[in-house]
């Protein structure tokens, strides 16, 4: 039986390594919404598209920009904010930041401009790990670990993330965040 590493938790974020060499992730950073014996549920949260959610819901007149959240079934929609007084039903991933609710509200929020992008983020798809398949990534070094708070996530540019979380780190991961795409051509 497989165990939980103790280092993942809800809210966690994994920073894809510079050279991980999986194009799904390359340079991105992963929100873990959750973990549990069952596998890992998360949402890439700097891969913007030029898909705005208009363009996905018939309902909705406001253009905030989608993200690919994972590669995983990504005809669906998923959605993480920080406006739980706004939205029933909404599950807490850390402090401030929450997963999911009643959709019907997020329509009308976002319609009305009381929900915008700097309270919410919507995505396309998932990245999701079966029982023991983060554990192994991450024995093999394929992501960081970092623990996040739910400001820093919506108040760092998209283009910055990765870079960002690196920096905000220190140390030897600062280092990291100056590694060129293509070191060939450094």
């Amino acid at each position: 039986m497989n165990t939980i590493p103790t280092s993942v938790k809800n809210g966690d974020l994994l920073i894809a390594e510079p050279f991980m060499g999986d194009t799904n992730f390359d340079r991105s950073v992963v929100l873990v919404c959750e973990h549990n014996q069952a596998g890992t549920f998360g949402l890439v949260l700097n891969q913007q598209t030029d898909i705005h959610l208009s363009d996905v819901i018939d309902d909705i007149h406001v253009d905030l920009p989608l993200f690919v959240g994972g590669p995983v079934q990504q005809n669906t929609l998923h959605f993480i904010h920080r406006r739980p007084d706004l939205i029933d039903g909404s599950i807490r991933v850390l402090d401030g930041l929450y997963w999911s609710g009643d959709f019907e509200q997020i329509k009308q929020a976002v319609n009305l401009g009381t929900l915008t992008e700097r309270d919410a983020r919507f995505f396309i798809g998932y990245s999701g790990w079966s029982e023991g398949q983060l554990d192994a990534e991450l024995v093999q070094k394929a992501w960081i670990v970092s623990r996040t708070n739910a400001s820093f996530l919506f108040d760092t540019p998209t283009k910055e993330f990765w870079r960002g979380v690196l920096k905000r780190m220190g140390g030897e991961y600062k280092s990291i965040a100056h590694y060129p795409v293509d070191p060939r051509l450094n």
